[in-house]
């Protein structure tokens, strides 16, 4: 697998191209540490302080310091396309992700290069998620694509990805 992540350095107005090569992915652990170094890679390019926790004991996988508010992030990611989607597992070695375990799964499509910011409220008692980039359909989920923004807020979870969406959007890059 090879993934290609653009991120923007301001060392002196250039950017810089990194390659992310992976050898050997034949577990899915590694498929997903290679997903966890992609975001690392993704977020920090964006501006977001981000932070991995000690060892692989609580529900997520980062903690994303955005200079307001921080986020617990869960990382998926997927390569598998079927019948018009992708799909992403909501749940980890036991049960699916709660709202007092995260705050938002992150998913990376890898054969797309595609970044989708879910609300744990828009995956809570979900044991999956579907993606349909291509637009064949209109999946409910496609209003979180590359909507890294949502996470500039200084509103909590649940107003922010709420009902209100686009005036906390709006809220949030006026600030």
């Amino acid at each position: 697998m090879s993934l290609t992540i653009l991120p923007t350095i301001n060392y002196s107005q250039t950017t810089e191209l990194f390659n992310l090569q992976a050898v050997g992915l034949n577990t899915r652990k590694r498929r997903g540490e290679v997903a966890e170094a992609a975001f690392l890679a993704k977020a920090s390019s964006l501006g977001f302080g981000v932070s991995k926790p000690w060892g692989d004991s609580e529900r997520y996988d980062f903690v994303l310091d955005s200079g307001r508010k921080f986020w617990r992030i869960q990382v998926k990611s997927t390569e598998r396309f079927a019948e018009s989607r992708y799909r992403v597992k909501t749940s980890g070695w036991k049960d699916t992700y709660t709202r007092d375990e995260i705050d938002v799964i992150v998913v990376y499509i890898v054969p797309e290069d595609l970044w989708y910011i879910v609300p744990i409220e828009a995956a809570v008692s979900r044991k999956g998620l579907r993606f349909y980039p291509h637009g064949k359909s209109k999946g409910t989920l496609e209003k979180y694509r590359e909507a890294w923004d949502l996470l500039c807020g200084v509103d909590t979870p649940a107003r922010v990805f709420g009902s209100n969406q686009k005036a906390a959007r709006a809220k949030s890059r006026e600030q």
